[in-house]
């Protein structure tokens, strides 16, 4: 069997070390409180991260030993077993970059997993940043303020089609994740953020462009910003994406991502994607 990818294994690494650490700020401004946003569920190879009053598509497991081959099958019917009984019937899910720990997604084939979805692992170098020139009448800031925070909050919901709970508090460190927003003459338009760091690998997400704003360059331009405030603010030195189709795909490479392995993502078979 094919070895670990060294490459892919530190990404996975820092995939489950930042989200394993995952906190927001609660409480008021005189009481700011850190609280665990997600548990954290062992289970042999694999790690389940259950979002904790979050919704369901935030829950899901990872990979618990990066870089090394999954060959026992008894093992992974067991993991799977276990992480039944802590997810909600019907909703386990699995995000594997397949070159990280090789082996892993045919095991959970036979166990009764189903692969939903086979996309690029994009990486960037920060200093490699290709930023989009400037376009008239549009800004981006990082998000620094919990207005702008509900706005960016409110821009990627609508793009996604979801209507979850707005956040509410001042963002959190950028070491711990955060955002970058673009305005159109003063409207939020467009929005992108960045995962907790850890091991100077941070993955870029939520890159939502408002309907009226879409093919305007905005995903491309706040990219390369949610880029280079989690290398300024926060430290990165290394990101990473999936792209959710070819035309994200082909955004994300003008900016500068290449790709370097594969996600797979696998679930119950009643299971949404």
């Amino acid at each position: 069997m094919t070895s670990a990818d060294p490459l892919a294994s530190r990404i996975a690494a820092a995939q489950l070390s930042g989200l394993s650490r995952a906190r927001r700020v609660v409480g008021d401004d005189d009481l700011p409180v850190l609280r665990q946003t997600r548990r954290v569920v062992a289970a042999g190879p694999f790690t389940g991260l259950l979002a904790i009053d979050g919704p369901a598509y935030l829950s899901y497991a990872v990979a618990a030993r990066p870089g090394e081959v999954v060959a026992d099958a008894a093992e992974v019917t067991r993991a799977v077993t276990s992480l039944r009984e802590s997810f909600p019937p019907g909703t386990l899910r699995f995000e594997l970059i397949e070159q990280a720990c090789p082996g892993a997604a045919e095991l959970l084939e036979a166990a009764g997993m189903r692969v939903t979805m086979r996309i690029p692992v994009m990486v960037l170098d920060p200093a490699e940043t290709e930023v989009p020139p400037a376009v008239d009448g549009v800004t981006v800031s990082y998000v620094d303020s919990e207005a702008d925070r509900i706005a960016g909050a409110k821009v990627a919901g609508a793009a996604f089609g979801f209507d979850g709970d707005l956040p509410s508090g001042p963002p959190p460190e950028a070491v711990d994740g955060g955002s970058v927003l673009a305005k159109v003459d003063g409207v939020p338009a467009a929005v992108a953020s960045w995962t907790q760091v850890a091991d100077g690998i941070t993955e870029i997400v939520g890159v939502g462009t408002a309907e009226q704003h879409r093919r305007k360059g905005l995903g491309a331009l706040v990219t390369a910003h949610a880029v280079l405030a989690a290398a300024g603010r926060g430290g990165a030195t290394l990101t990473w994406l999936t792209p959710g189709g070819d035309d994200a795909d082909r955004v994300y490479r003008k900016v500068g991502f290449t790709p370097v392995a594969t996600a797979v993502h696998l679930a119950e078979p009643s299971a949404g994607a």
